[in-house]
């Protein structure tokens, strides 16, 4: 775990309740925090009774939690993000995750926690993608970081199968507005849950890749997996 992460979840045990844990429980959870391997048992149960009652608070306050870990992959860092309603945010490393979780904190609620259990099934399913075992992702989505156009774009993205490609134009005229090519190309720019969305099947329509949140490498190189051959 990373400084980050400690201080991520040391901040949701604070401020974010408006109560403090006690110097007992919060010694434990900072020993925990940055080292699980050699906290006690006693830690343990001290961590997951904060976490407890950080879920208990944030239910009665009526705030969304956000639970998130991050993974490795052909791509780099991959940052995951669920609400109670489904995968919210995936973010590759060039995005810079502690402020895509300040961005999270601020449009959703700042209720946010590490917790790789709450998204095992994102990282098994990534895993199986990278690994040639799944061509299509079946997860709960959380689609509130978009809306009207450009959630129509994201819509849309599953549907353009693996190993195939669509030019902006096309997802324009299969969103009802064949116009707005250019709103396509934001959609796209903005998707908040890039390769489980696919908008790197996105390209123009001569065919080069165009601009991809993690970079034109990550796009061709996806592409590229999938069996798709766009130009460079």
């Amino acid at each position: 775990m990373t400084e980050n992460d400690t201080n991520r979840d040391q901040t949701a045990g604070t401020t974010e309740t408006g109560t403090e844990p006690d110097s007992g429980t919060d010694a434990a959870v900072t020993t925990a925090l940055r080292s699980p391997a050699s906290a006690s048992p006693g830690d343990a149960e001290r961590l997951a009774a904060l976490h407890a009652r950080l879920e208990r608070a944030a239910a009665d306050e009526g705030l969304d939690e956000i639970a998130y870990r991050e993974i490795d992959s052909p791509y780099g860092s991959l940052l995951l993000a669920a609400t109670a309603a489904g995968l919210v945010r995936v973010a590759f490393a060039l995005e810079d995750h502690d402020r895509v979780l300040a961005t999270l904190a601020e449009k959703i609620g700042p209720r946010i926690l590490r917790s790789p259990a709450r998204t095992d099934a994102v990282a098994r399913q990534l895993d199986e993608y990278f690994a040639g075992r799944r061509q299509r992702f079946e997860l709960p989505l959380d689609l509130r970081l978009t809306a009207g156009f450009r959630r129509s774009v994201v819509e849309h993205l599953p549907h353009i199968p693996f190993g195939r490609t669509e030019s902006y134009a096309e997802v324009a005229t299969a969103t009802g507005s064949p116009k707005a090519v250019r709103a396509v190309g934001t959609a796209c720019a903005t998707n908040p849950l890039p390769i489980v969305v696919p908008c790197h099947r996105v390209v123009r329509t001569d065919g080069t890749i165009g601009q991809y949140l993690g970079g034109t490498d990550a796009k061709l190189a996806l592409l590229e997996f999938e069996g798709a051959r766009p130009r460079a």
